[in-house]
């Protein structure tokens, strides 16, 4: 399974190059011709990465990323402006509106393959509760393992939302959001469907995104209170 992008962009040469070029690299890249349509797309499929441009008619890249912000399952994703304000004080604007990575054109497409492989990489490692540049530990694991555990153990006096919250979940998400709420990590996980570490953390990152959680121990007492898991 490939790395979903959203590629946001209203200049057809341009998009369609990228387009090409981040296919052409591994990725699974989905389209939009300007911030509306990339919203709306959002809202039917959540990728692992966002690449817009600024300046577009109607939803700029700037309101497109507020909005991604703002929305409790799509705030973690990492997003990456491509845009011809290339300017310092373009830069600085950027990044205080909370941009991942600010590339301008022109610009190397394997530079813009290499930030998009990087952040997601980064992404990855906090789907283990790690912070940025960590590497996993047993006492690190052996925590977030306990505190599930505890959980479950108490999860009778956890009570369940009268109105839960519907969340649209492919099976291969709701199985491993079963393994994650019996206090298995992703290695374990992996082996119990047959898959790769890589994928299992795709999908864990993904639970993440949709239901506006940032640990494993946050992801189950969620499900938990809606119903998700028994």
């Amino acid at each position: 399974m490939s790395d979903k992008l959203l590629l946001v962009d209203d200049e057809p040469g341009l998009r369609e190059a990228v387009q090409a070029y981040l296919s052409q690299s591994g990725f699974t890249v989905e389209v939009a011709t300007n911030g509306q349509e990339g919203w709306d797309k959002l809202q039917q499929d959540i990728p692992d990465l966002v690449i817009t441009d600024i300046m577009m008619p109607e939803v700029d890249g700037y309101q497109l990323l507020k909005q991604m912000r703002e929305d409790p399952r799509l705030k973690a994703i990492p997003v990456v402006f491509l845009t011809a304000r290339g300017m310092t004080s373009d830069r600085i604007q950027g990044y205080q509106a909370r941009c991942d990575a600010y590339i301008s054109k022109p610009f190397d497409p394997d530079e813009l393959v290499a930030v998009v492989e990087n952040l997601l990489a980064r992404r990855s490692n906090a789907t283990e509760g790690l912070e940025d540049g960590e590497t996993p530990d047993i006492a690190t694991l052996a925590r977030q393992i306990q505190e599930i555990k505890e959980l479950l153990t108490h999860k009778s006096a956890i009570p369940q939302k009268s109105d839960p919250v519907q969340i649209d979940l492919t099976p291969r998400e709701e199985s491993v959001l079963e393994l994650v709420a019996q206090g298995l990590m992703n290695k374990e996980i992996a082996s119990r469907l047959e898959t790769s570490v890589r994928n299992v953390e795709k999908y864990v990152s993904r639970l993440f995104s949709k239901t506006g959680t940032n640990s494993r121990t946050e992801l189950v007492r969620y499900a938990l209170e809606n119903g998700l898991t028994d």
